[in-house]
């Protein structure tokens, strides 16, 4: 027998209104920091049989590493009739999502698109297409998917090197140019935005040393694209691939990818076929291409779902879209540092939509993780890897970029605490995210 669960929020028994009309006034409340929000708990409201309860899910507020809170917007497109992957309604709306994404990866590539898989299936297509067996490749490694990305070229046949920081840290570029000196790689691939560490890498004089070298730049932007600028053609990055669950507020199932003229050069000179039958770059281009031969039967409504979700950025503008994850960002710090709770990445290079924080001595982080999600539905990421137990994994990503989710985290996050023992000024930091947002205007 499974029991199904509800959000409810407690509401005392003489509001006429009922408890949701509470629950709203008292979001209101958090929202403008008048006040401390009312208990929201999940209460188990009836025992289920029925195995389509399976497909009634509890909702919940996704402030972890991803996925995101997806809009409304985009889960009707999901509903939308489906159509033949060679329809020719399909094919127009494939060339349409391309220029989208062209647009928010700020790239002319023409082999611009979208793999038929989640973002770890988009690591694997650009580093099997770009290495041979017996290939150098050099990895960053300042994290959990820095290391991913080496497993994935080591089995691909790459003779793998890698540079590493300490978990936190981002690369200098003096790493990068010692590395390339010793290593002489034909590929070198680097994490924008480490999702386990919440460091935000720059790539810029990077990129200039890696072509100095003769070698090509792949970019895992998972994290990073939608949320902050990503300049694909202005910064010369050669291979780059994301995800379509975290700052694209999609579902998972899609890989934003994009590959340069000097990477499809190398694509279609290799000498061996790519390790992938699936992966393959020189046969999806006849599917997305002109010619429009058939390779695989697309994901017909998620491409739906993404292209509304990348509309939707467009639509706000870009520089507005990175702004407003900028200030939630800004306005998050200063509530979790009133409470004395430290960011992990190195400082100046914090993540704005992925707030990696130390988890305050003598705090249970399973408890905390569990209370914040079975009584305020907020679901938070632990830490990974080396990091496991030490930080919190707070999201800031695309529609859970908001501020009313900010507050409602901070207030939260203050009661839980003070039933744990910690100590603090009760309201300081809603106080404190407030004074962020009044002076933003």
């Amino acid at each position: 027998m499974l029991q199904c669960t509800c959000l409810k929020f407690d509401a005392p028994e003489h509001d006429p209104q009922g408890p949701d009309a509470t629950g709203l006034r008292a979001l209101r409340g958090v929202e403008s920091g008048l006040m401390k929000p009312v208990r929201i708990v999940l209460r188990e409201s009836c025992l289920v049989s029925d195995p389509a309860c399976l497909v009634n899910p509890p909702v919940r507020i996704l402030l972890g590493p991803g996925p995101s809170d997806i809009p409304p917007r985009v889960l009707s497109a999901l509903a939308r009739p489906t159509v033949g992957h060679l329809d020719p309604y399909y094919l127009l709306l494939m060339d349409d999502l391309r220029g989208k994404l062209q647009t928010l990866m700020r790239t002319k590539n023409e082999m611009t698109l979208a793999i038929s898989a989640t973002g770890s299936a988009g690591m694997e297509a650009t580093v099997v297409n770009l290495i041979e067996p017996g290939d150098a490749m050099l990895v960053c490694v300042n994290g959990v998917f820095g290391g991913r990305m080496a497993d994935v070229a080591g089995r691909a046949g790459a003779d793998v090197a890698t540079v590493e920081r300490p978990w936190g840290e981002v690369f200098s570029p003096a790493d990068i140019k010692a590395a390339l000196a010793k290593h002489r790689p034909k590929v070198v691939g680097i994490v924008m935005a480490e999702t386990s560490t919440g460091a935000w890498q720059p790539l810029e004089e990077i990129s200039e040393l890696v072509h100095d070298a003769g070698a090509l730049l792949l970019v895992d932007a998972v994290t990073s694209l939608g949320g902050v600028p990503v300049e694909v053609d202005a910064w010369n990055i050669d291979a780059l691939y994301s995800g379509s669950q975290k700052c694209l507020s999609c579902p998972p199932g899609l890989s934003p990818v994009s590959f340069s003229s000097a990477a499809m050069k190398v694509i279609l000179g290799r000498k061996t076929k790519v390790q992938s039958w699936y992966l393959d770059v020189s046969m999806l281009a006849n599917y997305w291409g002109t010619e429009r031969v058939y390779h695989h039967t697309a994901p017909i409504n998620m491409t739906y779902a993404l292209h509304e979700s990348v509309r939707i950025i467009l639509e706000e503008g870009l520089d507005a879209c990175f702004a407003r994850h900028a200030l939630n960002h800004r306005a998050l710090k200063a509530g979790l540092a009133a409470l004395s709770i430290e960011y992990s990445a190195q400082a100046g290079h914090a993540l704005p939509m992925l707030n990696a924080v130390k988890i305050p001595a003598g705090v249970d982080d399973a408890r905390f993780r569990r209370d914040l999600l079975n009584r305020f539905g907020i679901e938070i990421g632990g830490g990974l890897g080396a990091f496991k137990g030490q930080v919190w994994r707070i999201g800031l990503m695309g529609h859970a970029s908001r501020s009313k989710n900010v507050l409602l985290f901070l207030a939260a996050t203050e009661q839980l605490l003070q039933e744990q023992g910690v100590s603090f000024a009760h309201g300081a930091s809603i106080a404190a995210a407030n004074e962020i947002y009044a002076a933003a205007g």
